[in-house]
């Protein structure tokens, strides 16, 4: 059955469309933190559809609100139109966002979060210059693409903007790898300032970035790193836009937001993924000032539409009335502790790395620091064999990425992280054979 859906997939989709696994598999049903496949087969998931199902699948406040909608028979109206799901819903966004006088605008996914950023950046500030980090990814479109710093997927080098890149918090490649938490930060802040003096005309309209990088491999930067870059921002009053895609929700743990870590309160976030539980929505929560800078009218067709809307609010408040934050910490450091003896113990591995239920193993060949990916995929295969799904990332493509639901007990943490082992620890005998 997967093989033939495999041949169709080919033949009608994009050869660029990647496909996880030697033999791709169909996700058919889950529940709770587990999916079926086609053939039957029951995998624990720890890759949660990219971060998005975040609170585990058959949620029935999810479904109970879903079908209240459907009841309805109103799924769409567009924005010409008061949708009271998504007036509510914009109200606990702004009020959980820390940013003063925040509105919201919703759209269908990050990427048009992240463009519809820009678009209000650049307005506001009447610049195209924009500042990015280095290994950074913040989606798919024309705007987007000239942000990511990331060459795997920057697809183009034509651009809308004028972009400068700065330094990123990845520590084990990077040429400060070895100084303390504090010369480390000094250290970057140095260089955008020189980025800022010798590559911009002055004017930059904004600086983007993750608190924590998704598809660059989770690289975490310390605590404070984007608090001190702030400082420089604020002195040339360039805007600040946190992009919350995957790090919102409470995934890091320690904070609801990622960049809450930084003492920082950005001019804009941006969020999408775990918002939904798979339904699609995204936004930018901004000031107002900020938000209101467009002249032009605008819509949006399907941002924030009644069925979406619906089930954003039924899981910001499962993940609130579960203090699922609390969790993905303590689950989290669980996971964390389990993983870190891996460096060290096997050649294969460079790093381990995370915050809450965010986590990246880095591979690497045996004995060095050159990125493997190769042996990144092996371990993906060797885990997907046992029952589990983990994620993959990094410029190199040889990071692991673990980021299950954030509903995850302390049974399953353990369940994946013996599953975890073992792959590793076959893929290291496998490297030195």
């Amino acid at each position: 059955m997967s093989s033939d859906l495999l041949a169709r997939h080919r033949r009608v989709m994009p050869s660029w469309l990647a496909l996880y696994y030697d033999e791709p598999i169909e996700i058919t049903h889950g529940r709770g933190c587990r999916v079926t496949d086609a053939d039957g087969r029951e995998y624990l998931d720890f890759f949660a559809g990219i971060l998005t199902n975040i609170i585990g699948y058959g949620v029935p406040e999810v479904r109970a609100a879903l079908d209240r909608q459907l009841d309805t028979g109103v799924v769409h109206t567009s924005t010409l139109y008061l949708i009271r799901q998504q007036v509510e819903l914009a109200e606990r966004i702004a009020e959980l966002s820390g940013i003063p006088d925040a509105k919201v605008f919703f759209t269908t996914s990050g990427t048009e979060a992240n463009e519809a950023a820009l678009l209000l950046a650049t307005t506001y500030r009447r610049s195209n210059q924009v500042l990015a980090l280095r290994n950074s990814y913040h989606g798919r479109g024309f705007g987007t693409i000239a942000i990511t710093g990331n060459r795997g997927w920057s697809a183009s080098s034509l651009s809308p903007l004028q972009v400068a890149y700065v330094q990123n918090g990845y520590r084990y490649r990077s040429p400060f790898r070895d100084l303390s938490d504090a010369d480390f930060i000094a250290a970057c802040v140095r260089d955008l300032r020189d980025v800022i003096d010798t590559c911009t005309a002055g004017d930059v309209a904004c600086m983007i970035a993750e608190p924590v990088q998704g598809v660059g491999g989770f690289t975490v930067p310390p605590d404070g790193f984007f608090g001190a870059v702030k400082e420089v921002l604020d002195e040339h009053g360039i805007l600040f836009i946190s992009d919350e895609v995957q790090t919102g929700w409470g995934r890091t743990g320690e904070h609801f937001w990622g960049i809450q870590a930084h003492g920082v309160v950005p001019d804009a976030m941006t969020f999408a993924k775990g918002l939904g539980n798979g339904l699609t929505i995204g936004g930018v929560v901004a000031r107002a000032e900020l938000m209101d800078c467009l002249a032009a009218n605008s819509i949006s067709t399907f941002g924030g539409n009644p069925l979406s809307a619906a089930a954003g609010l039924a899981t910001l408040q499962y993940l609130l009335d579960h203090d699922l934050q609390a969790n993905a910490l303590k689950v989290g450091t669980r996971l964390l502790d389990g993983l870190r003896p891996l460096v060290g113990r096997y050649p294969v591995v460079g790093d381990v790395r995370g915050k809450g239920l965010m986590i990246a193993v880095e591979l690497v060949e045996p004995g060095t620091t050159d990125p493997s990916p190769r042996l990144a995929t092996r371990v993906q295969e060797h885990a997907k064999a046992a029952g589990l799904l983990i994620g993959k990332g990094g410029l190199y493509g040889n990071v692991l990425r673990i980021a299950p639901p954030l509903t995850l007990t302390e049974e399953e943490a353990d369940e994946g992280l013996r599953v975890l082992l073992a792959a590793v620890a076959a893929t290291d005998e496998e490297a030195r054979a």
